[in-house]
């Protein structure tokens, strides 16, 4: 397993390293170089992630039935292509088909490398292996970040164009990279519905539990540097120090948390207690508004990321335990698929949602967030109980049906 954990390794940083260039700078790119209007930029980049949230489970049931391996380099090919593509956007149609190729590319690639990942990798390694390339993909976000910064210092068309090329050949780089794992025979055809995770109303319930606590990505990247500029003492520069502060968190800490999960009791018990943790986060993060002094503002701040990155660190845990172990063998692909989904409608809905509840309602609305997180919490230990049941009775019911 360690040639193959380094490999998935190398693969998951270099694609993460073109993300982080792109995410930084993508929006400046479509206003500034093409110009679109942000409005435009949001719908269409919505509308990109709305799509890739309903071909995560077909793209996924694709791995399934035709080898991970084989899917996985297709859909990193097809996002390089993707990105390649917003070099030719001159207006918004275009930028809208792009960015749905982008979305279905991207979504359907994460399905794909799950999937690969549960068929190389024994069941009890399998969230101690997604933390390590968690840390890596980090790792390489924030290296992407860096050479973005420096395309933001230049602010120039061209330097904008360069991370287009090097996201590009990031992801071209990572599907050569995937080639050198060994192939995953495609999963055997079983009787029963195509997309069986679509009736499964148990994993449903588990996945929608998962997006209301994946509602931090938004808070971190859009709401918390809003909350700082507009209702803080603190200065704008603490927003980088913050983002740095979680990255540094999950690069150190992420598998030594993962190493804790051994079942799915474990499982619910770390998404219980993150809920608990944004719970109190939250609360920091209110409390941060209070009083003038910059350097008191900064301290509070870091508290509530600190607190940020442990909730996150616990869920993330929990969540991979509880995605891999409740999904059939032979159709991992389709149930991450659907599991990540949540993110997609995290990115998609969080945004205006944590717009209108935080900076609208202030220090009501982050308590109000921070209880919808630690509800969320608390639902998922019950949720896994009742997908586990399902998942028990289901062999006696086709055996059932066989004789």
């Amino acid at each position: 397993m360690g040639n193959d954990l380094r490999t998935l390794t190398a693969a998951q940083l270099v694609a993460s390293t073109g993300d982080g260039a792109y995410l930084v700078t993508s929006a400046l790119y479509f206003t500034g170089v093409v110009g679109m209007s942000s409005a435009q930029v949001g719908v269409g980049l919505t509308l990109g992630w709305a799509v890739g949230a309903l071909a995560g489970v077909p793209l996924g049931h694709l791995a399934d039935r035709r080898g991970p391996r084989g899917v996985a380099v297709l859909l990193a090919l097809a996002t390089a292509a993707a990105v390649a593509s917003y070099v030719l956007v001159r207006s918004f149609p275009p930028f809208v088909l792009v960015a749905c190729a982008y979305g279905t590319a991207q979504t359907g690639l994460s399905a794909a490398r799950q999937a690969l990942l549960a068929g190389l990798v024994e069941p009890a390694h399998r969230t101690r292996v997604r933390a390590a390339l968690q840390s890596a993909q980090n790792g390489g976000l924030a290296v992407g970040a860096a050479l973005g910064g420096l395309a933001l210092h230049l602010n120039s068309r061209e330097a904008y164009l360069a991370v287009l090329a090097v996201d590009a050949a990031c992801f071209l780089g990572a599907a050569l990279v995937l080639l050198r794992l060994p192939a995953v025979p495609p999963a055997p055809v079983t009787a029963g519905p195509r997309l069986a995770v679509l009736r499964d109303r148990p994993y449903a319930l588990v996945t929608l539990i998962n997006t209301v606590m994946l509602l931090y990505m938004p808070m971190l990247s859009l709401i918390v540097p809003l909350w700082i500029a507009q209702r803080t003492a603190a200065p704008t520069w603490t927003v980088s120090a913050l983002l740095l502060l979680n990255t540094a968190g999950v690069v150190l800490f992420q598998v030594r948390v993962a190493r804790r999960v051994r079942g799915l009791a474990d499982a619910s018990s770390s998404v219980r207690r993150a809920g608990l943790v944004m719970l109190a986060a939250c609360g920091v993060f209110a409390l941060s508004s209070a009083g003038s002094s910059p350097w008191l503002a900064g301290a509070v701040l870091l508290a509530g990321v600190a607190l940020q990155v442990v909730g996150e660190l616990l869920l993330a845990s929990g969540a991979w335990e509880i995605s891999f172990t409740l999904a059939p063998d032979d159709k991992q692909g389709q149930y991450q698929g659907f599991f990540g989904t949540g993110t997609a409608m995290a990115r998609m809905l969080g945004p205006a949602l944590l717009t209108t509840l935080v900076m609208g309602w202030g220090t009501v609305g982050w308590l109000v967030l921070g209880l919808m997180f630690l509800g969320a919490g608390v639902a998922m230990p019950p949720a896994v109980r009742w997908a586990r049941r399902g998942m028990a009775v289901t062999p006696v019911s086709s055996q059932a049906v066989e004789s």
